[in-house]
């Protein structure tokens, strides 16, 4: 498929990632969504990111190749997906935190839980290669939406950085 995102895209610095995927269409099965929120977590000097203290069975999927979903569970209710990025070996990834679904219907889906648990994203879809996966994966769009920079939410450490990144206008059409 010419217009999936390749190994390369994902293959970045982890802010850049975080930020082009703005815009871009995410399909899971058979909905098709546009991303409209992002956070960035990057390597083990980042407070916040899973990776600081070390690879773990949780994890070891942030250190292998860009490209592949990172799905955990937290506080015993809720999935969040993530997307590695960086060069195999340094951990990075970007959770999605944010989709308009476009198909099978209109839906804003706010939220990393509301997110995976509409769409029954589950740890079964954890290091999965959306860069050859058939039903699961990103894919090019039309849309360049102006976005902002705040700080993430829901963490304790690093809410500082300004790595999440959030659509101005929701209210576009494909």
């Amino acid at each position: 498929m010419a217009d999936r995102l390749s190994r390369d895209f994902f293959s970045r610095p982890t802010l850049t990632v975080a930020q082009e995927l703005l815009g871009k269409i995410m399909i899971f099965g058979t909905s098709a969504g546009i991303i409209t929120e992002t956070e960035a977590y990057i390597g083990q000097d980042d407070p916040a990111c899973h990776a600081a203290r070390g690879k773990t069975p949780r994890n070891a999927v942030m250190f292998g190749p860009a490209g592949f979903s990172y799905v955990y569970f937290i506080y015993g209710m809720y999935h969040c997906l993530n997307f590695v990025t960086e060069e195999e070996g340094f951990p990075g990834a970007v959770l999605i935190r944010g989709l308009m679904l476009i198909e099978p219907s209109p839906l804003h889906l706010n939220g990393p839980g509301k997110l995976c648990r509409h769409l029954g994203i589950t740890r079964d879809h954890n290091a999965l290669d959306l860069t050859e996966h058939g039903t699961f994966y990103v894919k090019e769009s039309p849309i360049c939406p102006p976005y902002e920079a705040t700080p993430r939410i829901g963490i304790n450490k690093g809410q500082e950085k300004l790595w999440r990144f959030v659509i101005k206008n929701q209210a576009f059409e494909i």
